[in-house]
C-alpha cells in the first residue's frame, strides 16, 4: 500500500460524532488491501496527483447511520468513495474515465450524482459494471 493507510480507509467523521467503532477486521483489513492494491494505488500513480477518499469501510452500524445499502460492499471493506482534491464535478469525470481506461479490475465503478464522488469497488465478482446515478 504505497498511498493509502487502512487508518485513511476506516475514518469517518460520522463515526466519530457518533462514537460508533469502525474499526476493521483482519478480514475487513485484507479486503481495503486488496481494493488499494489493484485499483487505488494504481489510480493514483496514473492520476500523479492525490485523490480524497470520503468514504471506505463501514460497519454495520456507520452504514445504517449513512443510510447505505444493506448489501454495500463498503461493509466489507471492498469499496470507497472518492474524488479528485478539487472536488469539481469535470475533474472527478476525468478521474471516473481513467480508471475505465487503465483497465483497472474493479467490480463497480459508480458515477453517483454528476460526479459528485465516484463510487469503486474491488471484489471476487469483478463485474466490471459501470453505472451512472442522476
Amino acid at each position: 500500500m504505497k498511498y493509502f493507510t487502512i487508518s485513511e480507509l476506516t475514518k469517518s467523521a460520522t463515526a466519530q460524532r457518533r462514537g460508533i467503532d469502525n474499526t476493521a477486521s483482519p478480514e475487513v483489513a485484507s479486503n481495503l488491501t486488496a481494493l488499494v492494491q489493484n485499483v487505488l494505488d494504481p489510480l493514483r500513480e496514473a492520476w500523479g496527483a492525490p485523490i480524497i477518499v470520503t468514504s471506505g469501510y463501514r460497519c454495520p452500524k456507520l452504514n445504517a447511520t449513512v443510510g447505505g445499502a444493506k448489501s454495500s460492499q463498503h461493509l466489507k471493506g471492498e469499496a470507497a468513495d472518492i474524488r479528485t482534491v478539487s472536488d469539481n464535478p469535470a475533474d472527478n469525470r476525468q478521474l471516473f474515465e481513467l480508471i475505465i481506461r487503465l483497465g483497472l479490475p474493479f467490480d463497480q465503478l459508480i458515477d453517483e450524482y454528476g460526479y459528485n464522488w465516484i463510487h469503486v469497488s474491488y471484489g471476487p465478482r469483478h463485474r466490471r459494471q459501470v453505472l451512472h446515478i442522476k
